[in-house]
């Protein structure tokens, strides 16, 4: 029974993974293709170095002029031996082929950058914009489950072999080239890429949770039935409670939680303060809300 039940949820999940496959290669070819019209329209123009594969080209196209496109590709076909030497084919083969479609597309697109000139006399309305295209892109190919290539790739064999976090080794290698492009194109132009990057994670975050439009809370007081009647009758928002045992004193006690709309925070915040001042209560945004009634 349990063989069956087994086999029953592996030919759901590949049924959701063959429906989905179209519509995941569709978005990394948009990603790609932002990423690349993004690189030759802003990134290169500017001299910005945000690092991975395109800031070493950026740096290599200002010392030596090569070629751009050349430079990712052979940057990211290095990684991408990297990867099959140490975590095998399977595990490489999604990022080999944005390992070659993104230098092919970063070539196709490069007139754009003569055909669409930016105007470099607001340097900062450029980067901050630079910035969202760029968070909508990556969070575009985050959404697809595969990668850009490049880089992460190595990231990731260093955590599976060396168990060294990818967070940290990515910071590594990322700083270690903004830092170098600092040094060829000046700390003005770092600023700016270090405002781009922080741009990106913004929008990036948007682009895969969502905009935030309820609020969850977490309260723990002393007069629940007051605020479970205030939530409940006065804002018309159902509420759940649940029991929780301390992890110092090992007390058990009663968690009321309720998602409330974004816009309704202040009352419902202010009311429970009203009601009892001691309350303790948390309070995160909710991205996604199904089934309550």
């Amino acid at each position: 029974m349990k063989y069956l039940e087994v086999n029953n949820v592996e030919d759901i999940l590949k049924k959701i993974q063959k429906k989905k496959k179209l519509w995941r290669i569709i978005l990394m070819g948009i990603s790609l293709a932002l990423s690349a019209i993004l690189y030759n329209v802003f990134l290169l123009p500017l001299n910005l170095v945000t690092g991975g594969t395109q800031g070493i080209a950026t740096i290599t196209k200002h010392v030596y002029d090569i070629d751009p496109a050349l430079m990712i590709f052979l940057l990211s076909a290095a990684c991408a031996v990297f990867s099959l030497l140490y975590v095998g084919v399977e595990r490489t083969a999604g990022t080999l082929v944005a390992s070659v479609v993104y230098p092919l597309l970063v070539k196709i697109t490069s007139p754009l950058a003569t055909m669409l000139p930016m105007d470099t006399t607001d340097m900062l309305l450029l980067v901050l914009f630079a910035g969202v295209i760029s968070g909508i892109a990556n969070g575009l190919m985050y959404k697809t489950g595969y990668s850009n290539g490049g880089f992460p790739v190595v990231s990731q064999v260093l955590y599976e072999k060396k168990q060294i976090s990818i967070a940290k080794s990515s910071l590594f290698i990322n700083v270690s080239i903004v830092l170098a492009g600092s040094f060829f194109f000046g700390s003005t132009n770092t600023m700016y890429a270090i405002i781009f990057l922080y741009i990106n994670n913004i929008v990036l975050d948007k682009v895969l949770l969502g905009i935030s439009n309820n609020k969850a809370f977490y309260i723990i007081t002393s007069e629940e039935t007051k605020i479970k009647e205030y939530i409940i009758k006065s804002l018309n928002h159902n509420i759940t409670t649940f029991e929780v045992k301390g992890g110092f004193l090992e007390k058990k006690r009663n968690v009321m939680l309720t998602v409330i709309p974004s816009r309704e925070y202040y009352r419902v915040a202010s009311g429970i303060k009203e009601i009892d001042k001691d309350a303790f209560f948390v309070v995160t945004d909710s991205y996604q809300v199904e089934g309550a009634k």
